[in-house]
């Protein structure tokens, strides 16, 4: 075990930095100047003013060192905890403002995220097993997971929000209203949440359910299944093995979707105008912000690896052959 937690540190670990060096590079491929929209946001009046705010800004942003010493720089304040100062939000630091928005995305993706896992597994184990659901779910399923999370965002809007008006359709919760812990903001919040949320459920629900009926359908059609009824086992008991075992690939499918479903919740995000990490990237590329688009593609890569390596972990835990593998390569 302790040499498996070695190696699987040693391979996040270089993911980590090839992918906080490829987040550092691609914001500055980027076409334009952040200092040139600070300056033109400023409204200099005397033209002779804006050599000095150029050499102003530039130094405080470090945009006039070379580029290798930029990339130095920004290790070593990355390992201070410091991502810097945000264009669009000067002198905010790029800290702060993540931590207002990043309640709002994990609000979304980790319900999202179980509630489908699990309510798509059992939808798919029933499924594989009754004809009547499997010739009306399983096509619900693949229309769904089919579906761009922002056409059903859009979908959503349109029914839910402006023909029935039971949701509002855009932020966080009414600009009205002012945050406290109250029945009433709660309520508020979990309004503005639902639509969001639900879109991206249902697309994440369908693709669960498709392949856990695919897998069980396998799993109830392998040796070890036969054998057992051959002996006279009962039904429920054959389902229960195979359910197990088809919950394995489901796991690693759950590691392998993270990153797709979190691009989801970032464009749900901007369909809905809705306060997380999306918006901000959105806001961060229109204003030039180079900073605050690290931050935030950086807190996506933490967040992606560290929830693949707690799946990895929970992996070894449910499957016992994982562990007799790493103790046979240890002996």
């Amino acid at each position: 075990m302790g040499r498996y937690l070695v190696r699987k540190l040693a391979i996040y670990l270089a993911t980590f930095v090839v992918a906080v060096s490829v987040n550092w590079a691609i914001p500055r491929l980027m076409p334009g100047n952040p200092v040139d929209r600070m300056i033109a946001r400023a409204s200099v009046a005397h033209p002779e003013a804006i050599g000095p705010m150029r050499a102003y800004y530039e130094g405080i942003f470090g945009l006039d060192l070379p580029a290798w010493r930029q990339y130095i720089n920004y290790w070593a304040e990355l390992l201070q905890g410091n991502l810097g100062v945000s264009v669009w939000l000067f002198p905010a630091q790029v800290s702060d403002v993540l931590w207002q928005a990043v309640p709002y995305t994990l609000s979304l993706m980790i319900p999202a995220i179980l509630l489908s896992w699990l309510i798509g597994n059992k939808v798919g184990a029933l499924t594989a097993r009754r004809k009547i659901l499997d010739n009306t779910i399983l096509p619900l399923g693949y229309l769904l997971s089919a579906t761009p999370y922002m056409w059903v965002a859009i979908l959503l809007v349109w029914v839910l929000g402006i023909n029935l008006d039971w949701f509002p359709v855009a932020g966080g919760y009414d600009f009205s209203l002012r945050p406290t812990w109250s029945v009433g903001f709660v309520l508020n919040l979990l309004t503005h949440w639902f639509l969001p949320f639900l879109s991206l459920f249902l697309v994440a629900l369908g693709g669960w359910a498709i392949g856990m009926r695919n897998v069980i359908i396998y799993e109830l059609e392998a040796d070890y299944a036969n054998y057992l009824e051959a002996l006279g086992a009962p039904h429920r008991l054959v389902r229960h093995y195979a359910y197990r075992n088809a919950l394995l690939p489901q796991i690693t499918g759950l590691a392998l979707q993270l990153g797709t479903v979190l691009g989801g919740a970032l464009v749900t995000e901007v369909v809905f105008a809705y306060p997380g990490l999306g918006y901000l990237i959105l806001q961060a590329i229109q204003n030039q912000d180079f900073f605050l688009l690290q931050g935030a593609l950086l807190f996506v890569v933490v967040g992606v690896l560290v929830a693949n390596f707690i799946i990895d972990l929970a992996y070894v835990v449910v499957d016992p052959r994982t562990r007799t593998g790493m103790q046979e390569a240890n002996a």
